[in-house]
């Protein structure tokens, strides 16, 4: 609809939620103004003032198919300890007060990627009732499409997990949404061209004036060539963000494009999970911006984290390039604002600022809410469907420094299914089973035993594998899981509120061993903290071999161990840890940690435990 025009002071104030915003747009016209007065007190005829026009970019990352404020692994409404809540349902309602204020035409909405996995209701649409079709019947369509469509997304990047369920699914996904997913650095593995849109062109109309062309660049992760690689092996290959960012920014400018506004899904610190198992950054935002010229603002994901504002200066041109990233799951919704004059018929940036908002004070959107309830409640019927029961309460909370019940449950069930496919010869061999702690708020209940229990404790859609290795390498794959403690020197009390998550080491990260014995002295220093590493036993021997059941995100490279994404594959399969894990207690009847239990591990300080 046409909207009356407005000046950079009332848009700004129309935009937020902050006094800063208001007191940086308060400002910016005075020194105008005193230029403009100059003229008139010399005698002369004032110049024209330059045309201004403003408009807002919103951002959203990582929402991972979280539709309402739910958590369907508690059966109940989302909440943590800092009061957020989740979902697009809330952030469309802010999106909406957003075009309210400024004017639908001076609104853009864009995402960072990491869209279609990641909740109950994204497995449900993939495998259970999945948008593909099954046994001959079409598809429904994807929530998130619905709500994406129904919000009115201008554009979204691809995230390494739209990959997790197979190109097939990302691609129907695709083309049920009435914007383009963007993905400058996802090529076609044999011809090298983007096999996903590198870019969009946006234009926001001005009265009387050009268009203001905005080009939006979308790039992924790399790591998906390691993480997903049963799903993208010869098919499509992954190159860095600079690398594509440095060919495609010139391209958009050539195009007349007056902002040049990035969404990576990368996080902004240049650090890599995977070490050098790849040779482009997993995190490379800060790096894209600072190695580029010609870029604006750009929309950070992936890491899961709020930057309400950050800058980065460029190194060609010392331009500032403004960067935010709003968390993730619909915690926060990023604001960009665009300040612009108009000098000889070309637009040129004045002014820009970024903040993230709070959707927990609005409530949910009502069209978003009768779209998708349906879908939502079959999704809550199916997570709540009993498979079993469970002889006792197994608890998660302890998993992340003690060997518990709940953890040998997982890897119980990896060392049977891997038992049940190897040769011969690696039959005859060791089996061990690494995992790790997904989730410290696991609760699996004695009594009935839902899909959501499960679904809870084993949060990821990860694959599994059987991987050979030798006593030496094990040894070196526990040390390197091992530098997730900080060290706590001998005599010194263990506070666990402070002891894990060493070096931004995560939990996701931190992998514990099933059927071999030993310990990990906290006391001492990374890299030799493993000590009496025995298997029925007997010392494991350097040259000894292991069949180690492992997932496939940590089998591919994921979280960067050593030797395990070459080491020589015994066993793999495409079935999800998570449904085997259901199939167990549906084969068996009854979760009995009588079965599987067996602490195996344990921390020390220097000999002493800790537990």
């Amino acid at each position: 609809m046409p909207v009356s025009p407005m000046n950079r002071r009332e848009f700004v104030k129309k935009s937020a939620v902050t006094s800063a915003a208001v007191a940086v747009a308060g400002t910016a016209g005075a020194p105008a103004a005193q230029a403009a007065e100059a003229p008139q007190a010399a005698g002369r005829k004032p110049e024209k003032a330059p045309k201004t026009w403003s408009f807002s970019i919103l951002g959203t990352t990582d929402l991972h198919s979280h539709v309402f404020d739910w958590d369907y692994y508690t059966d109940a409404a989302y909440k943590d300890a800092k009061g957020n809540s989740v979902g697009v349902a809330r952030v469309a309602t802010l999106v909406r007060q957003q075009r309210e204020a400024k004017g639908e035409d001076r609104v853009l909405l864009v995402d960072a990627g990491d869209i279609i996995q990641g909740t109950s209701l994204a497995y449900y649409y993939a495998r259970v009732d999945p948008i593909t079709g099954k046994d001959g019947r079409k598809g429904p369509v994807h929530p998130m499409a619905v709500a994406m469509n129904q919000m009115r997304y201008d554009a979204a990047a691809l995230g390494n997990h739209e990959f997790n369920y197979g190109i097939d699914v990302l691609r129907k996904f695709e083309s049920q949404c009435d914007f383009p997913l963007l993905g400058a650095n996802a090529l076609d593995a044999k011809t090298l061209r983007p096999a996903f849109r590198p870019y969009t062109v946006k234009r926001i109309r001005v009265p009387g004036a050009p268009d203001i062309k905005v080009g939006i660049l979308g790039l992924t992760n790399p790591g998906i060539a390691l993480w997903d690689k049963d799903n993208v092996s010869g098919r499509m290959a992954f190159t860095g963000l600079v690398e594509q960012a440095k060919k495609y920014v010139p391209r958009l400018r050539a195009l007349g494009c007056d902002v040049v506004f990035l969404t990576d899904h990368s996080g902004l610190d240049g650090s890599s999970s995977y070490g050098d198992e790849l040779p482009y950054v997993e995190n490379a935002s800060n790096l894209v911006a600072e190695q580029v010229p010609g870029i604006d603002a750009i929309l950070v994901g992936h890491t899961h984290v709020e930057v309400p504002s950050y800058t980065v200066k460029n190194a060609e041109t010392g331009e500032d390039v403004l960067l935010s990233e709003p968390y993730c799951w619909g915690y926060r919704l990023s604001v960009f604002d665009f300040e612009l004059e108009l000098h000889h018929g070309q637009w040129k940036v004045t002014g820009k600022t970024a903040q993230t908002l709070n959707p927990d004070t609005v409530e949910e959107d009502p069209e978003i809410t009768r779209l998708l309830r349906a879908d939502h409640e079959l999704v809550v019927k199916y997570v709540n469907t009993p498979v079993g029961t469970c002889t006792q309460d197994l608890s998660a909370a302890e998993s992340c420094w003690k060997d518990v019940p709940i953890m040998d449950f997982i890897h119980e069930v990896q060392m049977k299914q891997v038992a049940t496919g190897l040769s011969a010869s690696d039959a005859a061999l060791p089996l061990i089973s690494v995992a790790a702690p997904f989730s410290r708020t696991a609760d699996i209940p004695a009594g009935d035993v839902t899909i959501r229990d499960i679904a809870g404790l084993y949060i990821y859609d990860n694959t599994l594998y059987g991987k050979k290795l030798t006593g030496a390498q094990l040894k070196e794959y526990l040390e390197y899981a091992a530098k997730y403690y900080h060290q706590v020197p001998a005599g010194t009390k263990v506070d666990t509120a402070t002891l894990t998550n060493a070096d931004n080491f995560w939990d996701y990260m931190y992998d514990t061993a099933a059927g071999v014995d030993y310990e990990i002295d906290i006391a001492q220093p990374e890299g030799s903290r493993i000590k009496n590493l025995t298997y029925q036993g007997a010392p494991v021997a350097d040259d000894q071999l292991f069949v180690v059941a492992v997932n496939n995100y940590r089998a591919n490279g994921g979280s960067g161990y050593p030797h395990i994404a070459s080491a020589p594959i015994a066993y793999s399969s495409t079935d999800e840890i998570r449904q085997l894990m259901i199939d167990y207690v549906t084969s068996k009847g009854t979760l009995d940690p009588a079965d599987f239990a067996s602490p195996n591990w344990k921390l020390t300080q220097a000999g002493t435990p800790v537990f």
